[in-house]
């Protein structure tokens, strides 16, 4: 009999997958890939569309089997926040999120256990963020991990270190980092170039990724952009064009920066987004507060020179392959931020060793590392 591990792939098939769902697809193939002779690998999904079943199918093709809940998404999320159901029934479980069927097993039962992971901590440190729901979903299924979980994987020493503020785990928690997502490679400029005239890029231009949620700092970014001396660059926004009631083109302009100067677009898929990427003068990071630091991989993945802030999960994730820019309190942090900006801009020398740098750096990460070190982690348990 073939020791099985049962993956819980629902995201993959969610209205909007995002990082999880990306998270949850590229980690499933590489389990596949590197699964142990003897071993294999299955799904677990909520009740869905039969077309949703084909998708996991095509997507994951050395599945060996797909487990389907009688449960639909909303209804499953909630029976397993509350523990009232104990399907899909036992075994090695690995959740890429919190949405796993946490509940009492004995420890002691080779083979029975469950591992969820934690991707940030928005509910505790930002609740403003998220709806008034999914803050207390995360909070009562975090309670159920510390109860039930066998082990909890991060993706950052960083987050473990705030997760052990916030809950007492003990020696369950593991630090397994992420990689840049699926079919994100460095494009020939051709197609660089191509892509930057089917989206309107100008010929030079910084890249952030986020919202204007005031923790990501694109609002940081755009005041930076509007102080005196700073190089008259463009910038593409990875991200909506508004957020609550602001909008990119009133903040832009409100800190001194036309507003034609600001693009915010969404990337179809890793192609476009590796042509956006590859085109950049720089990758900008200026986030507050993160959980891992998978933007920034990526970016260093493509060659781009990466400013970010001093937020620890980035510090962690560069390792000094980027400029780091300490946010601090009282202010100065924009000014720190143009003059980062400006460095690497003007002087080539600094752009050329980030970009060296970067690319060293993301070899560091891959699927396939993570896939093996989960592997190792369900054996220890």
């Amino acid at each position: 009999m073939p020791t099985t591990l049962r993956v819980i792939v629902d995201q993959v098939v969610a209205p909007v997958p995002g990082p999880i769902g990306r998270y949850a697809e590229a980690l499933t193939q590489a389990l596949i890939a590197t699964a142990p002779r003897g071993c294999d690998v299955e799904g677990i999904v909520s009740s869905s569309l039969p077309t949703d079943y084909e998708r996991i199918e095509a997507m994951f093709p050395g599945l060996a089997g797909l487990y389907k809940s009688s449960l639909a998404r909303r209804e499953l999320a909630a029976a397993w926040q509350f523990g009232l159901t104990t399907s899909p029934g036992g075994g090695m479980i690995h959740a890429p999120s919190l949405f796993a069927p946490l509940r009492r097993h004995d420890r002691t039962t080779p083979g029975e256990q469950i591992v969820v992971t934690v991707h940030d901590l928005l509910a505790w440190t930002h609740p403003d963020s998220l709806t008034s729901a999914t803050v207390a979903w995360q909070k009562a299924m975090l309670k159920r991990a510390r109860r039930h979980a066998d082990a909890v994987v991060v993706p950052t020493h960083a987050l473990a270190e705030r997760l052990s503020s916030i809950v007492d785990l003990g020696d369950r928690v593991r630090v397994i980092g992420t990689a840049p997502r699926l079919g994100l490679e460095r494009p020939p400029e051709v197609l660089v170039r191509s892509s930057a005239i089917e989206l309107g890029l100008p010929d030079d231009y910084l890249v952030v990724e986020g919202s204007l949620e005031p923790r990501k700092g694109v609002g940081d970014l755009l005041a930076a952009l509007g102080r005196p001396g700073v190089p008259d660059l463009q910038l593409v926004v990875l991200g909506p064009e508004s957020w609550g009631e602001l909008h990119l083109a009133t903040v832009a302009e409100e800190a001194g920066v036309a507003p034609e100067r600001v693009h915010a677009i969404e990337p179809r898929d890793a192609a476009q987004l590796a042509s956006v990427l590859a085109g950049a003068v720089a990758f900008v990071a200026p986030s507050h507060d993160e959980g891992d630091g998978t933007s920034i991989i990526e970016a260093m993945s493509i060659g781009v020179p990466v400013v970010h802030s001093d937020t620890p999960a980035y510090v962690e994730v560069a390792a000094d392959a980027g400029i780091a820019v300490p946010v601090g309190v009282g202010g100065g942090y924009v000014d720190r931020l143009a003059a980062a900006i400006t460095a690497v801009v003007e002087h080539r020398d600094v752009a050329e060793r980030l970009s060296i740098a970067g690319s060293d750096r993301a070899r560091a990460f891959s699927w396939r590392d993570s896939a093996e070190r989960v592997w190792q982690l369900h054996a220890d348990l």
